[in-house]
């Protein structure tokens, strides 16, 4: 009966909701601790059902709409550049498609023709005599390209610093390449970087075999000056001081212009954001994921995450593979939906891409790293040659026999090969995003 009884008072509690933080004793005593002690103690707040609608940010959208044909020609700029006669034959470049994030109808060839202030088209026989479309750079993006490896050089102690902080993220200090691969636009790394940066940083960084064969990445030390989050580096300036001291840090928070909040859901959030903060690089084994303490903690970890990405976004499906390296519950991206004041997603591109809200200026954004401005000029490159191409300049140079390609769209050569597609990991897939509860689903395509 007692047991009875003391079991149903926990229920209560956990029901409720209160800015304090206590714990219930076995005989209903109730005992009050600081927001500073995290997780040590038994957690009674559990997962308090708000339902948030998406809302339509076209600011945000258009910082994501152009992002999938930049990367795309970023990474074959790479290639080719990395090449040895800096010219490459499209069944080469198109062993790599899997890379690009391209639609599955666009042949490879017709993407890189859009850009011809970018690339530069010749042609050469293969063993049978067949005329093969081969693809270099104009000496303009091979300019723009040296630009980004001397920054790239500049800044290299900050990427190796954004990739160990990744790795002290996870609970065993250790990602496959694959995931990292997935991230390494984000994070700003070099596209080779498993060969010109990795070697040379063998004392943070080890290359190992994983249970399941795959080639990983393990960190070989702890750095106590990175294990702060950027949350908690902005404290001080941003917050409360009594807040700060008790642990209690809040995210800022910031809407889509008309969108409406229910009463309902401010007061949830006043409340959700006065609990204690755990740190992404803190051990959070004790946490209850059934609490909106925890919750808490995972968009901490989210947070940080997006913060280590030069442009302060990544894609949806690229972070659902963390979920075992990080030590997250399942159904753990649907704290993106249910805080959209934090996150954004954009369904730009035919797919989904999480944006941080605070970095943001409507489009601009706040803290610009070296390399974003390097990607800025080059899609300004590409606009500019598609637009050219549009009106037929290139059509005219190449009949007037100034020697730049006529545009074609009848291959002589049969240029693309079979895609292969970025393997994804056992978390991802649409079987994650059928789980969401939300006013609004996101549905992505599988």
């Amino acid at each position: 009966m007692l047991q009875c009884r003391q079991s149903m008072v926990i229920n209560i509690i956990r029901r409720k909701w209160c800015s304090g933080c206590f714990w219930v004793g076995l005989e209903g005593q109730v005992f009050s601790f600081g927001c500073q002690q995290g997780f040590n103690y038994q957690q009674r707040c559990g997962l308090v059902n708000v339902k948030l609608k998406w809302v339509k940010d076209r600011a945000l959208d258009a910082v994501v709409s152009g992002e999938r044909d930049l990367r795309a020609a970023c990474i074959l700029v790479s290639m080719i550049s990395s090449s040895p006669h800096s010219c490459v034959p499209i069944y080469h470049l198109s062993r790599h498609r899997g890379q690009l994030g391209l639609p599955h109808d666009l042949k490879l060839s017709t993407f890189i023709r859009r850009y011809p202030t970018v690339f530069q088209e010749s042609h050469s026989l293969d063993g049978g005599g067949t005329r093969v479309p081969c693809f270099g750079l104009t000496p303009e993006a091979l300019k723009l390209h040296q630009e980004e490896l001397d920054i790239i050089e500049k800044n290299q102690v900050d990427l190796v610093n954004r990739l160990r902080k990744l790795l002290m993220l996870t609970r065993d200090r250790t990602l496959p390449l694959q995931t990292i691969d997935q991230l390494k636009w984000d994070l700003g790394l070099p596209n080779d970087y498993h060969y010109s940066l990795i070697p040379h940083h063998s004392r943070f960084f080890s290359l190992v075999t994983l249970s399941d064969k795959r080639d990983g990445l393990k960190l070989m030390s702890w750095d106590n000056d990175l294990a702060v989050s950027q949350l908690q580096k902005n404290a001080a300036l941003q917050q409360n001081e009594n807040d700060v001291k008790n642990g209690c840090l809040a995210f800022p928070i910031g809407f889509t212009r008309g969108f409406g909040l229910k009463r309902k859901s401010m007061e949830w959030l006043k409340e959700w954001q006065k609990l204690p903060y755990t740190s992404p690089y803190s051990d959070a084994s004790l946490l209850d994921s059934r609490t909106d303490v925890s919750e808490k903690r995972i968009v901490g970890v989210f947070h940080e995450l997006l913060h280590l990405t030069i442009e302060k976004k990544t894609e949806r499906k690229n972070v659902s593979n963390l979920r075992k390296p990080l030590a997250l519950p399942q159904k753990f991206t649907k704290v993106f939906e249910r805080h959209p004041g934090i996150f954004y997603i954009s369904k730009k591109n035919d797919t989904q891409t999480v944006v941080l809200r605070e970095a943001y200026d409507h489009q601009q954004l706040l803290h610009r790293h070296p390399l974003v401005e390097i990607r800025e000029r080059f899609g300004s490159m590409m606009r500019t040659g598609l637009l050219e191409r549009s009106r037929g300049f290139y059509k005219r140079s190449a009949s007037a026999g100034a020697g730049v390609e006529q545009d074609r769209t009848d291959d002589v050569y049969v240029d693309e090969m079979d895609d292969t597609q970025g393997s994804s990991e056992e978390e991802s897939g649409c079987k994650l995003f059928s789980d969401y509860d939300s006013d609004d689903p996101i549905h992505e395509p599988c």
